[in-house]
């Protein structure tokens, strides 16, 4: 049984997704720390014009506390810019109006923290490219049995390329000649549908 220890990415990159998709558990923590320029409030999509980064807004500093501590900040407008910044940049990919959906909902609740945003949206992602592993939430990872440990190691910071989890494979995207790899899961998941878990397991570096 091969069990990852990830952060709890904002609907993370494909590089996050090749890392577990043939884990048999997913590890993740509610008492692993806040990070600053993390992905775990951000992630990355296409517009026609530029890649653009979502982000998720919270309250106040965040110094090195948990994550399901971390409070979302809703006097901001978050949620209607990344639904129109979605809508924008997917509104005509093939799958969109099947998977958009059972997205749309989780982005105008109100969760009671950050915590509860990213894993409702990570629950949601693998139901949809059907992952047949299991996630466990653990109180403290140190004390798991983990064979991948990849906290605090897929950064906004660094390149993919630094690290030996994700080769791209090309796969058809609304805008532009060039392919661009990484984005959020949702490029994916909107482009390429049932096939979206196919792509990630040809994107496996290792």
């Amino acid at each position: 049984m091969k069990k990852v220890a990830v952060d709890l990415h904002f609907l993370p990159c494909l590089e996050f997704f090749t890392a577990i998709v043939q884990a048999d558990e997913v590890l993740i923590s509610p008492s692993e720390f806040y990070q600053r320029q993390s992905y775990l409030n951000r992630t990355r999509i296409r517009l026609a014009n530029k890649i653009e980064t979502l982000s998720v807004p919270i309250q106040g500093r965040r110094p090195r506390i948990p994550l399901s501590k971390v409070k979302i900040d809703y006097s901001q407008n978050w949620q209607k810019i990344h639904l129109r910044g979605i809508q924008s940049a997917y509104g005509k990919a093939p799958f969109f109006e099947f998977y958009f959906p059972y997205m749309e909902p989780i982005f105008l609740k109100e969760h009671a923290s950050l915590w509860d945003l990213n894993y409702e949206m990570l629950t949601i992602c693998l139901r949809l490219m059907k992952f047949s592993g299991k996630v466990t939430v653990c109180r403290n990872l140190d004390e798991v049995d983990i064979d991948l440990d990849l906290r605090g190691q897929i950064s906004p910071s660094s390149s993919f390329l630094v690290r030996n989890l994700y080769k791209p494979v090309p796969y058809t995207q609304l805008f532009g000649l060039d392919f661009e790899p990484n984005l959020s899961v949702i490029d994916l998941l909107f482009c390429t549908g049932p096939e979206a878990k196919k792509l990630l397991l040809r994107s496996i570096k290792i």
